[in-house]
């Protein structure tokens, strides 16, 4: 977990330095200056008063009291630049390494939980590194420094701290002891309630049409309560810190001020006019009381230091979880670099989610697709046929046989470049903030606006697109809550066609439009992208039956494959749905 941290300090390791640097300096100042001021007192209370000693005393002490201020001002400086630095690199890490997930390694964590772990865990580090090059370090060299020059003052006195300072020690060891797991346990208890919250958000139009919002917030505030129950309970017993700390402070005084008096009244003498101290003097019982104070302090900061770098190492034991999780799917150690074409073909593919999972998701697949075929693929829902074209990209990697693309197995590819020659559009893909213009430069960096157009017309996107006031410079809602769902999936249709790919996935992506413009879509993509391996999901038949093949799923299998007709004379399941949503249109229209 240190090698952890140090990985992510990179940059920042000179401020980190310098924080340490500056902290040691403050500290030095402090536990001299009551040292200063009792030779002050003491100066004060000679029997002859020299007005210049006193003076250069007081010029000393001003300086120490400026130079301390300078040295803790420069430490809080450099600690914040160091901690807020290793945050911004803790998460860029954590970003770039959760980016290079496969499916699976994102399907093992909750979203919810990479978010609090994005998050609160790293605010935890954040919090912990800070005071750890900060506070950690002054709370122990004050604590240390104070006791050393009490017995300089007087070792008679000095040994009260020998008696209070384990007593404290074991009181916050007590109070560590049972807050900590409390605050372990809420961990989990966030990413619960992060989930709570990302859920309702994502669904928020789903909740609200069913008018189900006082059943989500009741849901939310149980999380909640489940939270704050657990932070309360841990506060309490943390709470106990300050009155432990109160009550050791007073009586520390109270026994140095008792005892000190006493060996000042038994010490002290009269010597031709002048009081002697010999054993203690005034301002040596006020520097006592000084460090006395400076001591209990440090160390009542040095146990809540260990209760928060306890929290930061559970939170850090969850973000070196993600770190260290590699990727399911990676590329070879010699990679392909170009697909030759859109060849597609599965050898006996069978697949799990799960590697302990008992029932495979599919079942001894196999086909071939030429490049530039139209594909199309019917089943029911949950017969897998969104997770046999995910195979084809990579997005999961296959159990048992073989995915080939242009003749080569998929594997064998670079990641990026068979991603970037496979084109999937999703029946809920999403559309960013930003204009129409922006969204479609996800599918080519590059695109001139021409093309941009071109590929709206393709998609029958332009028609709609024209109807706006700031056409192609329109903005787009996050998620792309301002259009359509049949518009959505028609830009997100002309995104994917802007990659210029070599099989293009339209996953049940032209549900939410009507049987017209998904013929005229289906048709421009037979004409002006020939050379595109087309692969469509659909429950419509009717986008289905031009299509040079036909597979049907079921349960995970292939079971039936070949051209329209051919399956309505072999097939009859196909049969019966073609007849039945036929008959339905049938109806429609007579109505």
């Amino acid at each position: 977990m240190i090698k952890t941290i140090l990985n992510c300090v990179r940059e920042y390791k000179k401020e980190s330095w310098l924080s340490v640097l500056f902290v040691s300096l403050e500290v030095i100042m402090e536990c001299v200056l009551p040292f200063m001021m009792k030779l002050l007192i003491d100066q004060m209370n000679a029997k002859e008063i020299v007005i210049n000693k006193i003076l250069i005393f007081a010029l000393i002490l001003l300086i120490m009291a400026f130079a301390s201020l300078a040295f803790g001002a420069l430490a809080g400086r450099f600690c914040a630049i160091a901690s807020a630095g290793l945050s911004r690199n803790l998460r860029e890490d954590l970003y770039k390494k959760i980016c290079s997930f496969s499916f699976s390694n994102i399907d093992s964590f909750s979203s919810s939980s990479l978010v609090t772990r994005m998050t609160t865990d790293v605010t935890n580090v954040q919090m912990a590194y800070m005071m750890i090059i900060r506070t950690a370090i002054r709370s122990p060299f004050m604590l240390i420094f104070s006791i050393i020059m009490s017995f300089i003052v007087s070792p008679n006195l000095a040994w009260i701290f020998v008696i209070v300072v384990p007593f404290l020690l074991f009181v916050f060891i007590l109070i560590i002891r049972f807050a900590m797991p409390r605050f372990k346990a809420v961990f989990k208890k966030y990413d619960r309630l992060n989930n709570s919250i990302q859920e309702n958000i994502t669904a928020i139009r789903t909740v609200k049409s069913y008018v189900r919002e006082d059943y989500e917030i009741e849901k939310f505030n149980t999380a909640a309560n489940d939270v704050k129950k657990d932070f309360t309970t841990a506060e309490r017993i943390v709470a106990l810190n300050q009155p432990a700390m109160q009550l050791s402070i007073y009586t520390l005084n109270l026994v140095i001020i008792f005892l000190g008096a006493n060996i000042i009244m038994k010490t002290a003498k009269i010597v031709d006019g002048e009081i002697i101290f010999e054993s203690l003097s005034i301002g040596g019982l006020s520097s006592l009381i000084t460090y006395g104070i400076q001591s209990l302090m440090s160390l009542m900061m040095l146990s809540m230091i260990i209760v928060m770098i306890t929290m930061a190492v559970e939170s850090l034991h969850r973000i070196k979880e993600v770190m260290e999780t590699e990727s399911d799917i990676k590329n070879c150690s010699n990679p392909l670099y170009d697909v030759k074409n859109g060849d597609v073909e599965f050898k006996n593919v069978s697949f799990k989610y799960n590697k302990n999972a008992s029932k495979m998701a599919l079942s001894n697949v196999s086909f071939k697709i030429k490049s530039g075929q139209t594909v199309g693929i019917f089943g029911s829902t949950g017969s897998s046929k969104t997770t046999l074209v995910n195979l084809i990209s990579r997005l999961y990697d296959v159990t048992e046989g073989e995915v080939l693309v242009g003749d080569k197995n998929v594997k064998e590819y670079d990641i990026k470049t068979l991603r970037n020659q496979v084109s999937v559009v999703l029946q809920k893909n999403l559309l960013f903030s930003g204009t129409i213009k922006e969204n479609m430069r996800w599918g080519n960096e590059s695109a001139t606006d021409e093309e941009i157009q071109k590929a709206c017309i393709a998609s029958c996107a332009d028609e709609f697109i024209q109807g706006f006031k700031d056409k192609y410079d329109t903005h787009i809602e996050q998620g792309g809550s301002n259009v359509s769902g049949g518009q959505k999936q028609r830009l997100c249709i002309a995104r994917a066609l802007l990659k210029n790919p070599k099989i293009l996935i339209l996953d049940d992506s032209t549900s939410a439009v009507d049987t017209k413009t998904d013929a005229l879509i289906r048709k421009s993509l037979k004409q002006e992208h020939a050379e595109i391996t087309k692969i469509i999901i659909s429950q419509r038949i009717s986008s289905l039956q031009d299509s040079d093949l036909i597979l049907i799923m079921d349960k995970g299998n292939l079971i039936a494959q070949g051209t329209h007709e051919e399956l309505l004379k072999s097939c009859t399941v196909y049969k019966e749905v073609y007849a039945s949503q036929n008959s339905i249109q049938g109806g429609n229209q007579n109505a």
